[in-house]
């Protein structure tokens, strides 16, 4: 069996009522599912929308022709008050399911305000150690392809709370983030995230734009990575597995 890999344009309506405008915001490889909260984590950590508020309606576009095209395209209806930079939003957004970033077309255009992590709270080593474990006994659909990256968030008693897989590590906290932001839980200080591969910059800046402020990585950070975490005063973790991992930032919430 083989980890579904296809296209999703998301598509943006903005404007005032009688002048609403349509633009085709990106073009991103994924595993098809949770589409809505792909789409809405998307919009909320590139900086377009603030809150799940400013959404009037997501759903699949009806009227993209191809029957199999249907499924694949999401347009995010925002409210009229909602007003956007269009200008801003001139660059290329076409992601591939092994990097977020490298679609953009320069590094300002992938920066955004991230504030200081001011949580205070700490967790053991030992509930770190059964993190991967605990993650990895929720993937269903790794089980059957092993194909897939999978962001996991936890409680600060080690309990997952919400699992989502993907062909794009990107994606696949993109898909935690929407459906929290859906369910109006942000911030996220309350809690911790385990992604199943490396931690990469832009993984660290979604997590820091929901408030999440310990990142735990099966496998390695980038320097880029490290440096946002310790900007923004984010507990980062890399080869957490075997009953061992790294602290690159933040080692203050882990009590060892």
């Amino acid at each position: 069996m083989l980890a579904v890999e296809e296209p999703l344009e998301i598509r943006i309506g903005f404007g005032e009522i009688t002048n609403r405008q349509q633009k085709n915001l990106s073009v991103t490889m994924r595993t098809p599912g949770h589409d809505i909260e792909l789409a809405i984590g998307f919009l909320f950590t590139e900086g377009i929308i603030r809150s799940y508020e400013q959404v009037e309606s997501a759903k699949y576009c009806e009227d993209v022709g191809r029957q199999e095209e249907k499924e694949n395209v999401v347009r995010v209806e925002l409210k009229p008050e909602v007003k956007l930079n269009v200008e801003k939003l001139q660059r290329n957004f076409y992601t591939t399911s092994s990097c977020g970033v490298c679609g953009k077309s320069s590094i300002d255009a992938v920066k955004q305000q991230c504030l200081k992590l001011n949580v205070n709270w700490q967790t053991e080593t030992s509930l770190i150690h059964a993190l991967p474990q605990n993650l990895r006994n929720a993937q269903r659909v790794f089980d059957h392809t092993g194909g897939l990256h999978a962001s996991g968030l936890f409680n600060l008693q080690g309990e997952l709370v919400l699992l989502r897989e993907d062909v794009g590590r990107h994606n696949a906290l993109d898909k935690v983030i929407g459906a929290m932001l859906i369910k109006n839980r942000l911030p996220l200080s309350d809690y911790m995230l385990l992604v199943s591969g490396r931690s990469s910059f832009e993984l660290v800046q979604k997590a820091a734009l929901t408030g999440i402020p310990l990142l735990a990585a099966v496998g390695a950070p980038s320097s880029l990575a490290v440096q946002l975490a310790q900007d923004v005063n984010m507990t980062l973790l890399g080869f957490v597995r075997d009953e061992r991992f790294n602290i690159y930032s933040g080692e203050e919430r882990i009590r060892v």
